[in-house]
């Protein structure tokens, strides 16, 4: 079925206000800011954005205008800059529980060589002690007393 030139301008008017509520990001639940949201908010068959069709200048102008706003830094569809934003925040957190990682790593070695340092000290002090012990000109000093804290 053909349409008159009112109907095709009608047509051009009306994609042209849905494509200007995208680009602003007035994104219908469940679009997105694309050709297919752009058709469905227009009223008319996506297929005739493509090709020789009678809007395809549209859909090119569409995707100029949505390139040109991508490149300022803005993004008209929330959920891909939400996208966006949750994937940079992931590989912040990555980075970081690599990081975290890597530090449990070191102190669990560093707890280990600690624990067998202190053993062999230990060690080294009960042998010096049986040594001491079997030496008979070795004197033993008495324990240290304690001093009792009263009350005041």
């Amino acid at each position: 079925m053909r349409i008159t030139a009112a109907q095709r301008i009608q047509n051009e008017n009306r994609i042209r206000a849905a494509m200007d509520r995208l680009l602003r990001g007035e994104i219908p639940p469940g679009g997105g800011c694309d050709i297919k949201t752009l058709a469905l908010v227009a009223g008319v068959d996506r297929t005739a954005f493509y090709g020789n069709r009678p809007y395809a200048h549209l859909r090119a102008e569409f995707e100029h205008r949505l390139q040109q706003l991508r490149q300022a830094g803005e993004t008209p569809d929330p959920k891909t800059a939400q996208i966006e934003r949750l994937k940079a925040d992931i590989d912040k957190l990555n980075g970081r529980l690599g990081q975290a990682n890597s530090t449990i790593e070191q102190l669990s070695d560093f707890r280990t060589q600690a624990l067998a340092r202190l053993a062999a000290q230990h060690e080294e002090i009960l042998r010096l002690r049986a040594a001491a012990a079997r030496n008979p000109n070795v004197t033993r000093l008495p324990a240290a007393r304690q001093k009792v804290i009263g009350p005041c």
